[in-house]
């Protein structure tokens, strides 16, 4: 069974930080791209960022650049978002998902899995 499962989520401060979790079974991780997308209430789902675990390639929407990091540990199926220098306009559902073939895309509908998302409040 392919899952899923993000961790990591909570209340935080304008400026704080935070580290996302993306953990990753039932499917070969490696040979997928993993992407981190966010939806705040009334608003569309939007692709933060990814990565190819194969070969580290990444990809940052400017919204976050700088502020973000993504990173894989393959040996554990696993994705990080390192999340700094929280903003308010970074509240949302925070959620994984799987892309194959390995693409750095935030096209939503490329995506085959999903996670059921964390929660993330940054207040001001």
């Amino acid at each position: 069974e392919v899952q899923l499962v993000e961790s990591g989520g909570g209340l935080v401060q304008a400026g704080g930080s935070l580290r996302l979790s993306c953990s990753a079974s039932g499917f070969s991780f490696v040979e997928y791209g993993i992407g981190w997308f966010r939806q705040a209430p009334g608003k569309e789902r939007e692709g933060v960022s990814c990565i190819s675990p194969s070969d580290g390639s990444t990809y940052y929407a400017d919204s976050v650049k700088g502020r973000f990091t993504i990173s894989s540990d393959n040996a554990k199926n696993t994705v990080y978002l390192q999340m700094n220098s929280l903003k308010p306009e970074d509240t949302a559902v925070y959620y994984c998902a799987a892309v194959w073939p390995p693409l750095t895309t935030t096209l939503r509908y490329k995506y085959d899995f999903w996670g059921q998302g964390t929660q993330v409040t940054v207040s001001s």
